[in-house]
């Protein structure tokens, strides 16, 4: 369990590292933070898939959990080292970019846009993750599929598009582990219930719907 665990824990740490650190350089448009997120993930799925099945995602993990793949204990202990990876590296960006300036503190933290409201924001956050989750079993967790060997690559295409149309809105974080890490540091807890509901939501919903429409029949 410990290697699983590690792997959950770097590869999170990964994609905040990356990801935020991409927003908080202020150098890269929305295109650019979409694919530094998406070849993030696609790099540590490629990498860690084989150790713990790279969820690096509570809402993932949740997926797993809901459709009985993992039990409850697994699915704690993913999230607690999802959790920790994340924070890491939000508090690492802090320091590297420092304590006191503009991008150490927002940290490249999700927010809602202005003049959308919550409940859309965590509308928007669903489908993403649905569409997320959906993708992973398609490629990774149904072993019909056709990129087994490279799913990190769809997967991390999924999370682009995600960006690239959800980015302005909510930061299309379809991640809790995600909104976390930058939430924790920052201390910006503002619609907090946005990015954990939504991508919950919609992880549970797509695995169990991936379980009862698309698996192969007994």
């Amino acid at each position: 369990m410990s290697k699983k665990l590690a792997a959950e824990f770097i590869g999170t740490f990964t994609l905040i590292f990356i990801g935020a650190g991409t927003i908080m350089n202020g150098k890269a448009d929305l295109l650019g933070v979409a694919l530094a997120h998406g070849l993030a993930i696609a790099i540590m799925v490629s990498a860690f898939a084989a150790i713990s099945g790279a969820h690096f995602n509570p809402a993932v993990s949740f997926g797993m959990l809901v459709t009985r793949r993992i039990n409850t204990t697994t699915f704690l202990s993913y999230v607690l080292a999802q959790l920790a990876g994340a924070s890491v590296a939000a508090l690492i960006l802090r320091y590297i970019f420092g304590w006191g300036s503009d991008a150490g503190k927002s940290l490249g933290s999700a927010a809602v846009a202005a003049g959308l409201s919550p409940t859309k924001a965590m509308i928007a956050e669903a489908i993403g993750t649905l569409l997320l989750v959906a993708v992973i079993f398609g490629v990774a967790v149904d072993k019909r599929g056709t990129f087994g060997a490279v799913a990190g690559f769809p997967i991390g295409l999924m999370i682009s598009l995600d960006i690239l149309l959800m980015g302005p809105l909510t930061g299309a974080t379809v991640n809790p582990a995600r909104w976390f890490g930058p939430a924790l540091v920052s201390g910006s807890w503002s619609n907090s219930w946005v990015w954990i509901v939504g991508p919950l939501l919609g992880g549970a919903i797509a695995a169990i719907s991936y379980d009862k429409i698309f698996a192969p029949e007994k």
